[in-house]
């Protein structure tokens, strides 16, 4: 990866990005040898343009950035350094120098979900029960998406909170293995929904199909 280290006179910025949440945590800047560092290392190493010297986060406080990956930007001069943190990372003691809290929503592992499918499809590995459902055929998908369906109402009728969230994932996994299996994505029931969302979208037909009064 070549740096273009002589623009901003041995500096770049370092955007840092926690790898799991996506959240933005500092902005700091690096020379070669912070880079280097960092590499080698695998601890995000930054040069100090106050002290003008090296100084790896975490260092004093024990809140290191562990490296994950790094990226350049398309100019050659800006880094997005992903990272797992550990602790907060602003000297003040918040989760990110804007003071917000660093938060994983949930809803976000559907996405990490759908490509880990995806990969299964792709790859196929033997003693997976991803790959066996994907030998098995779109029907047989299909028919699992029913099943759970139906077992995930009977649970919403009569059953606890826990056992209709534990059978609503089941019918959730079986969609994404369907929507995977006919080369779509939770993205486009995302995009979807996103269109039904607008207040133009044909509210009429929305509200047919509830009363059961629509027609194709």
């Amino acid at each position: 990866m070549t740096i273009d280290f002589d623009k901003m006179g041995g500096l770049v910025p370092a955007i840092i990005q926690d790898a799991k949440t996506k959240n933005v945590l500092m902005l700091g800047f690096m020379n070669e040898e912070a880079y280097k560092k960092t590499i080698e290392t695998k601890k995000v190493t930054f040069w100090s343009r106050s002290r003008k010297c090296l100084w790896t986060k975490g260092e004093t406080s024990g809140n290191f950035l562990n490296l994950v990956s790094i990226k350049n930007d398309c100019d050659n001069d800006t880094l997005l350094v992903r990272v797992n943190p550990v602790g907060p990372v602003c000297h003040k003691g918040t989760d990110t120098c804007w003071a917000e809290d660093n938060v994983y929503e949930p809803i976000n592992f559907l996405s990490e979900l759908q490509k880990f499918i995806d990969k299964r499809k792709e790859e196929m590995p033997e003693k997976s029960y991803t790959t066996a459902l994907f030998k098995k055929g779109t029907k047989r998908i299909a028919q699992k998406v029913g099943e759970e369906a139906l077992e995930t109402v009977i649970e919403a009728v009569s059953g606890t909170d826990e056992s209709l969230v534990y059978e609503a994932s089941d019918m959730i996994y079986h969609l994404l293995v369907l929507l995977s299996d006919k080369g779509l994505s939770i993205d486009d029931i995302a995009l979807e929904l996103l269109k039904r969302h607008n207040p133009e979208w044909d509210k009429d037909r929305r509200i047919a199909k509830f009363n059961g009064t629509y027609k194709r």
